[in-house]
């Protein structure tokens, strides 16, 4: 015991702060290596997780392909099918349209522009058979 009093306490204090100090220094190294470690590990999952996530998206990309080409071929068919319905609709209401306008203008006494052209020709016809029959009847006169 008369040894303990003679050692200085201070010096003893002074290497357990020094052995604290280096298990600090070491535990934070390890620390440290843990996560350069740790990085370096995520940074190699992460370009291989990327990949894998490349891979899944080309095979739902393949996978899904037809699937909506098929669609896409069924909505355009469907279009055209309603774009041909809607132009024979157009077709038979601009005819019954017609009709019905005609129908109207004839009993207005309104004819139709064909018979219109029909009595233009006709009338024609009589002033050229009046111009014939009147050069006819000029010349047994000049006789």
């Amino acid at each position: 015991m008369a040894e303990n009093k003679d050692e200085d306490p201070s010096t003893e204090t002074s290497h357990e702060q020094q052995q604290m100090a280096e298990r600090i220094k070491d535990s934070a190294r390890q620390i440290w290596l843990a996560g350069l470690g740790a990085y370096t590990k995520a940074e190699e999952d992460a370009g291989r997780f990327f990949e894998r996530l490349v891979k899944e998206g080309e095979d739902i990309e393949e996978r899904t392909r037809g699937v909506v080409n098929r669609q896409v071929k069924a909505v355009e068919d469907s279009v055209d099918g309603v774009r041909e319905r809607a132009s024979g609709t157009w077709n038979r209401l601009e005819s019954v349209f017609d009709e019905r306008v005609s129908k109207a203008l004839d009993r207005l006494g309104i004819p139709a522009p064909g018979r219109v052209r029909d009595l233009e020709h006709q009338v024609q016809h009589l002033q050229d058979e009046v111009e014939k029959l009147r050069r006819e009847l000029e010349q047994q006169r000049g006789d």
